[in-house]
């Protein structure tokens, strides 16, 4: 059995033909070719999945596709304004909170979650916003100054 699902992604209608128990981590990479929405652990546990649902953190892992519909999905591609990086992307690289990459795209989406609904959070506002991304290489403190950056230039 195969569904018709409509997506709205980074600004752009997709109509979609899917299973019912299909993730949307595997729509979004495979049927749409945005494969900086990484899936890693499959549990919900890591982050790496990490999209926005109308601008809240959803792990893409344990989200069924036809769940989304009807919702704007922003992934790290529909950051990118004409070229231009979004600052907290800028930032982790300025900041060399990218390291390997791979959590990165699910951290920057919870980072810019974070500043749109509080523009200047505290260290500990932070911590909590990113507590769902797991990242191996950076020890976390680059990713958190990164972040810290964004909120003191606004």
């Amino acid at each position: 059995m195969v569904v018709h699902v409509n997506l709205r992604v980074n600004g752009r209608v997709h109509e979609v033909q899917v299973k019912p128990d299909a993730f949307l981590v595997d729509v979004l990479r495979e049927q749409l070719g945005l494969t900086g929405t990484k899936y890693g652990c499959g549990m919900g546990e890591c982050g790496a999945c990490t999209v926005l649902a109308d601008g809240q953190p959803i792990y893409s892992c344990l989200t069924l596709a036809v769940e989304a519909e009807g919702k704007e999905i922003t992934t790290i591609e529909g950051l990118d304004r004409g070229g231009e990086l979004h600052p907290v992307q800028r930032a982790f690289i300025e900041h060399g909170g990218i390291q390997c990459g791979f959590c990165t795209p699910g951290m920057i989406l919870s980072a810019v979650a974070l500043l749109s609904a509080n523009p200047k959070p505290s260290e500990e506002d932070i911590r909590r916003a990113l507590s769902g991304n797991l990242c191996r290489c950076t020890g976390y403190m680059k990713i958190i100054e990164a972040v810290q950056s964004v909120a003191l230039a606004e």
